[in-house]
């Protein structure tokens, strides 16, 4: 799509995501207007600082839960696309406070819907969904028959098990506040495209990050503690939950460029997922961290239970889940349920050249509800397009040397 001269509002512009959305399209010559919460200390937002986007977008003062600003914010920017990413998008925080997010994420979105309905025009509207409307997603029948037996029932039953990997028509199953408030804008904005023709897209993106990623989300928690081990040394250690669960993470670069694509080609009323077509462990992500500080891990043990896996960064390429994908050794060995961490090997020690480095596992870190695998089927948007150019080493350098920076 050519950009310049149209009117472009971001929701949540001076976000993670919303930042890295605008500093994109600066380049394309658009009129960038930005929705921001009014600051009392006149301040501008961190990200914007650091993105350099300054003059360059059009800050608009307004709140989603006041439908007022949000009609003045749409008469002056006078949208011809709407990126809405604004979001309480910590899953941790919705469990705490479920009611702050089904306000922001499921009134908000409907009140800006309104406000853009009231004033009778039709921009597209891309909406920011997540891969965690997915929630608990099947991945073998040892796993379903533990669920039934200490849950008792699921809905909607699974049609075929291993429910992998993830595409647009995988049962909803959302497992925190934050995922159900997602489903409701999920539901919600395709209904405006049925009844009031505004032309609505989802993207259900799955795990994005990069430096400047939220210090509270698990990469960033990881990237941290291994940029402290790089300056005070290996005697420092991690601190982390479950590092069992799997993740589908992207560049979120990457996912920005998916959003302008489906800006551009997607279909109103369609759902589309963004992801990069693999997962991985967490695990394996603070394994990658540590060897980007020039730490190669040559094995893991368990602090108790004599669990160990030599090498466990090596490459493994074989097919899983009916596909090929690479991964590690080590998360192949998960996967097919040879080995797997739990809260009774108390932590892990990753021996280096240089030594051995402890991870502890912190069981206030665990969810109580755990989202245990994801792995996306991007075949729907590939169709229009879109590559991803970013693997997880990238990622995980951008990170780490994001905390080593600053």
């Amino acid at each position: 799509m050519k950009y310049k001269n149209k009117n472009i509002l971001i929701t949540g512009i001076s976000g993670f995501v919303g930042s890295y959305l605008a500093e994109h399209l600066i380049k394309s010559e658009a009129n960038i207007y930005g929705l921001v919460r009014w600051r009392a200390d006149g301040d501008t937002p961190r990200h914007i600082r650091k993105h350099g986007l300054g003059e360059n977008v059009t800050l608009l003062s307004g709140d989603l839960l006041d439908q007022g600003s949000l009609s003045n914010v749409i008469a002056k920017s006078k949208p011809d696309i709407v990126f809405h990413l604004a979001a309480q998008s910590f899953v941790p925080r919705s469990f705490n406070y479920p009611g702050e997010t089904y306000s922001t994420n499921t009134t908000g979105t409907m009140n800006l819907l309104e406000a853009i309905r009231n004033q009778n025009i039709t921009p597209k509207f891309i909406f920011a969904g997540s891969s965690e409307e997915y929630g608990l997603v099947y991945s073998n029948k040892k796993q379903y028959s533990k669920f039934i037996k200490e849950r008792g029932n699921l809905f909607p039953e699974p049609e075929k098990i291993p429910e992998l990997p993830i595409n647009e028509n995988n049962p909803l199953r959302p497992m925190s506040p934050y995922a159900l408030s997602k489903v409701q804008g999920d539901y919600m904005v395709r209904s405006y495209f049925m009844c009031s023709k505004i032309p609505t897209v989802v993207s259900r993106a799955f795990n994005h990050e990069g430096a400047g990623r939220g210090s509270m989300f698990v990469s960033s928690v990881i990237a941290k503690q291994v940029s402290q081990i790089k300056n005070k040394g290996i005697q420092e250690g991690i601190e982390i939950g479950n590092v069992n669960s799997f993740r589908d993470w992207s560049h979120v670069e990457d996912i920005v460029k998916g959003y302008c694509l489906l800006a551009d080609k997607g279909v109103p009323g369609e759902v589309y997922n963004q992801g990069s077509q693999r997962t991985d462990s967490i695990l394996t992500y603070i394994l990658l961290a540590i060897k980007e500080i020039n730490l190669n891990p040559i094995k893991i043990e368990t602090f108790k239970n004599g669990k160990s896996v030599i090498d466990p960064l090596e490459s493994d390429k074989s097919k899983i889940f009916d596909i090929h994908f690479n991964k590690t050794k080590l998360d192949a060995l998960i996967l097919n349920e040879e080995i797997s961490f739990n809260l009774s090997d108390e932590g892990i020690w990753i021996t280096t050249e240089k030594g051995k480095i402890p991870v502890y596992f912190n069981q206030k870190r665990f969810r109580s509800l755990e989202v245990p695998i994801l792995l996306s089927d991007t075949t729907k948007i590939n169709k229009l397009g879109f590559k991803v150019e970013n693997n997880l080493s990238d990622i995980v350098k951008d990170q780490i040397h994001y905390y080593l920076e600053n």
